[in-house]
């Protein structure tokens, strides 16, 4: 009964992540310099369940052919750890970033936490992905970290709007 009942709990757990599955159009906004405007670009990404519907895997492509970037991603609840797990890797890296935290009460948002080494200094520096899901499948992820400074701004949102479940 209580291995069923934690099968039950993981569903429960990965069913939030339900509305980013499908295909979707993705605007990329990177601020290099808090001060200043983002750059901005364009994206596609394909997001699927794998592995039993335990995870979540994104592939993104984006940019013009020129300047084409592409990432990996999955998400999914650790039901021993008790907490979501995310990991990312970019060709602008040769770094998986690893990163782990929750859901809000409402599951409409959450915020999950990684420590990288910083390329220039070397000292470990933290890094924070919120995600907040919108109605339609919609949902926007926001990368903060601390860049060459000190104080925590946002660097990065990907905006994806559904292009077909």
């Amino acid at each position: 009964a209580q291995a069923q009942e934690a099968v039950y709990m993981l569903r429960d757990y990965q069913q939030r992540l339900e509305p980013m599955v499908g295909n979707f159009d993705v605007r990329v906004l990177i601020w290099v310099d808090p001060s200043k405007p983002p750059i901005e670009t364009s994206a596609s990404a394909v997001s699927t369940w794998v592995l039993g519907k335990r995870f979540v895997q994104t592939m993104l492509v984006g940019g013009p052919s020129a300047d084409a970037f592409n990432a990996i991603g999955y998400i999914g609840y650790d039901n021993a750890a008790k907490h979501y797990q995310a990991a990312w890797m970019d060709d602008g890296s040769t770094a998986m970033t690893l990163y782990s935290g929750g859901f809000s009460a409402d599951g409409k948002s959450a915020t999950v936490k990684a420590t990288v080494k910083n390329l220039i200094t070397g000292k470990p520096t933290p890094l924070e992905l919120r995600m907040s899901l919108g109605a339609g499948g919609g949902h926007v992820t926001q990368l903060w970290g601390q860049g060459l400074g000190t104080t925590m701004f946002k660097m990065m949102e990907l905006q994806y709007t559904r292009t077909k479940p």
